[in-house]
């Protein structure tokens, strides 16, 4: 069937595994197989094209990954050398013929001598084996353990630009995968190279062979006389070896040309004009100086004047394009600098990042990765990945920047860039935490924790064994950075969450819940529905990373209910095992705090529906005592175990944290429906109406 000509390369890109094992079948093929000379004649073209291409590919290859299979490429490519050399072998030895190309060389090169042939050959192997092949080895070398050495540092950079919001997860791993990609293509050259020295020594042998035993065999078996047969053998086997070492040297000096490429946006044939003619006084010296050589008698005047004028000719015109490339430059400075003196009616809006943190001046050591406490980028992802984890979605890039209006220690969390959170830390100091009683028995700077606000100092680095000694919790600055950003992502994970986070969580599940993503959106919910679900979710700190059960839960009662609140109650029920689960003491059990019978039908008798959810609509006062009497209760209970929750009808439970939210934010609100009948409840208190 015939492949229009618009789809060739659609059918080499889809079948080249195929052509390319059928490729490898052929070349053992010539190796075992005899080759009659019309057929090595094709194959030994195929080889020179070959090569030329590979030679020109690396002048215009502007990074290594471009041709990355260049290394296997080169094991092949060195494997059918071997193999044509086999081949035009057994037609030496066997017929005292190889074909047209290989007596095309020998009669070119050799001319009337295979004496000049032989020292043509020679040279060709010196260079080489010698020069190309031992000098790209030695830079492939070096070249990988450069790069292996690298690529921590390479790694950190990327993660400090993802942190700094500079590009996003999808270009940072494919960075990492090109980095990963360079230093293999590194450690494959470095072994890859000593192909084509075997392939060069295997050469010369192949050529004494084919020499020596062409001699022997056709001397003392067919009656040639010596020196018809030296000076016949002689030249095929020149032809052949030249045939042969000719494409292996356009080959080396493509991969000396490949592994010393550094990255740039052109080819190698761009960057050497560029910088090759870059400096029009140095052409103007050469020609100066050319012009000296050729006046000198023993020198032949003639080619030194022409060259002498040639570089005076490019330097005079490299001159005057940099006169003119100097005067559009100052053209542009003088319109730029006009226009800032005019009014801008093309101002472009800057958005504010979702997550930012300023610093103060003397917190810049926290950024920088030469500082010994220059980790902050490192830890900064460290969280953003704990956050993922716990959470169920990824929390967007934060950037870090510096803020002159701040005190020198201190540093703002801003969200949408308003602060949510401050804190002040000291770059070089410790911060020491009592676990007890906050009394403190060092000397330090008081201070209080950002995070839970409990009493602190600040130490110098040379008081840290004096504390530990003590007791004392000690933590150095970033931490207490870090722990502070965490616990303030996790109280607003919500307001993270828009929709463009929640279509980016669809498409990564797609592929497994494709079914009930096409049910659920847009026929029964849209997707601003689904995203105020999970904020509501993600507000109580339940977790997302069930986003499959989640849909199915949406996708069965979205049809029966279009209230967000009592479809995110539905998804509670079915995420209850992993709600309750977070909220079990040490000891294995559930303790609660219970309302009596008749404070849930208060409570439910006034609930009203607002924008922000359903409220129990109380008396101030009784919500304040109520509030209060929840407090004391949960206080109680800390005192004998670890883990508290308020236990409510489920009814109410949504009203009931809504009311108290505002308080008590960190405590849970659970409903009854939410506890599986495996859970042991262990009551601490129980809340009722005053009676007056």
């Amino acid at each position: 069937m015939e492949i229009p000509n618009d789809r060739w390369s659609s059918f080499f890109g889809k079948n080249m595994d195929v052509i390319l094992a059928f490729a490898v079948v052929g070349i053992i093929s010539i190796i075992l197989l005899p080759v009659p000379p019309g057929l090595l004649d094709f194959l030994l073209v195929v080889n020179i094209s070959l090569s030329v291409t590979v030679l020109l590919l690396t002048l215009f290859t502007r990074d290594v990954l471009e041709f990355s299979a260049f290394p296997t490429l080169l094991l092949l490519l060195t494997l059918y050398r071997l193999g044509l050399n086999l081949s035009s072998t057994k037609l030496i030895l066997g017929q005292g013929n190889a074909g047209q190309v290989i007596n095309a060389f020998a009669g070119f090169v050799t001319g009337d001598s295979y004496i000049v042939g032989a020292v043509v050959f020679v040279i060709i192997i010196i260079i080489q084996l010698i020069v190309i092949t031992s000098g790209a080895t030695r830079v492939a070398e070096v070249g990988a353990r450069f790069t292996l050495d690298a690529m921590p540092g390479k790694q950190m950079a990327i993660d400090a630009d993802l942190n700094a919001g500079m590009i996003q997860e999808e270009e940072a791993r494919q960075r990492r995968l090109n980095l990963q990609r360079e230093a293999d293509f590194y450690g494959a050259m470095d072994g890859s190279s000593k192909f084509v020295k075997g392939d060069a020594i295997a050469g010369i042998i192949i050529t004494l062979i084919n020499f020596v035993g062409g001699i022997a065999i056709f001397a003392g078996q067919k009656g040639l006389g010596i020196g018809e047969a030296i000076d016949q053998f002689g030249k095929l086997t020149i032809g052949d070896g030249l045939v042969s070492q000719v494409p292996a040297v356009l080959v080396s000096v493509a991969a000396g040309i490949l592994v010393t490429r550094s990255a740039s946006r052109d080819g190698f044939g761009k960057d050497l004009g560029n910088q090759l003619f870059a400096k029009p006084k140095v052409m103007m010296v050469s020609s100066v100086v050319l012009f000296m050589f050729g006046l000198v008698p023993a020198f032949p005047t003639f080619p030194f004047l022409i060259m002498s004028f040639l570089s005076a000719i490019v330097g005079w015109q490299l001159r005057d394009n940099e006169r003119k490339i100097q005067a559009v430059v100052t053209e542009r400075e003088s319109a730029m600098t006009h226009s800032e003196r005019q009014p801008d009616h093309q101002v472009i809006a800057k958005q504010k990042d979702v997550l930012a943190i300023e610093i103060g001046y003397g917190l810049l050591t926290l950024v920088d990765s030469g500082a010994d406490s220059g980790d902050l980028l490192e830890r900064i992802l460290m969280v953003r990945k704990q956050c993922a984890s716990e959470m169920g979605f990824v929390v967007a890039p934060i950037r870090i920047r510096d803020n002159l209006s701040l005190q020198p220690n201190a540093y703002d969390i801003l969200l949408r860039g308003n602060p949510i959170a401050h804190g002040e830390i000291y770059a070089n100091k410790l911060m020491v935490m009592d676990p007890g009683n906050g009394t403190f028995l060092v000397e330090g700077i008081e201070t209080i924790e950002p995070t839970f606000g409990i009493k602190a100092l600040w130490i110098e680095s040379a008081e840290k064994s004096n504390a530990e000694m003590h007791g004392y919790t000690v933590v150095d600055a970033t931490t207490v950075m870090v722990t502070h950003l965490k616990e303030t992502i996790m109280m607003h994970a919500d307001e993270l969450i828009g929709r463009q986070e929640v279509q980016k969580l669809l498409e990564d599940v797609k592929e497994q819940y494709s079914v009930v993503i096409d049910e659920l959106i847009p026929g029964i919910m849209s997707l601003g529905e689904v995203q105020k679900i999970l904020q509501n979710l993600v507000r109580e700190g339940v977790a997302i990373n069930d986003l499959g059960t989640i849909l199915e839960t949406l996708a069965d009662y979205g049809t029966m209910s279009k209230d967000i609140e009592v479809l995110t109650e539905y998804v509670r029920h079915t995420l209850s095992r992993s709600i309750v689960s977070r909220w079990l003491s040490s000891d294995g059990k559930l303790h609660v705090i219970t309302l009596s019978g008749r404070l849930e039908d208060l409570i439910y008798a006034h609930i009203q529906k607002s924008l922000q959810g359903s409220f129990p609509a109380l008396d101030p006062e009784m919500a304040s005592q109520l509030i209060a009497d929840i407090q004391v209760q949960a206080e109680i209970g800390t005192l004998t175990t670890d883990q508290v929750v308020v236990l409510a009808a489920p009814r109410i439970r949504a009203a009931l944290k809504n009311l108290i939210s505002g308080s008590l934010p960190k405590l849970a609100v659970l409903s009854l429906g939410e506890i599986h009948h495996r859970v042991d409840l262990i009551s601490v208190g129980m809340v009722d109406i005053h009676d007056n």
